[in-house]
């Protein structure tokens, strides 16, 4: 997965308007606390945040 489809998905999943904030706001147990933003600029994979994204939002198992 690439960061651009990151963002697109969490996009799709909380809107044009939300989905920054909710980003650079939102801290991630599975993420050590970090938010996304943080996350991924530590270098997590984005696979593995868009994971942790997956189970904090309970996104359907098509989403993952």
């Amino acid at each position: 997965m690439k960061e651009t489809e990151l963002w697109q998905r969490l996009q799709d999943q909380l809107g044009a308007g939300y989905h920054r904030v909710w980003a650079a706001e939102y801290s991630l147990a599975e993420l050590q606390g970090r938010t996304v933003v943080q996350a991924v600029d530590d270098g997590i994979p984005v696979k593995t945040v868009w994971r942790a994204v997956w189970a904090a939002l309970e996104l359907p198992a098509r989403e993952r």
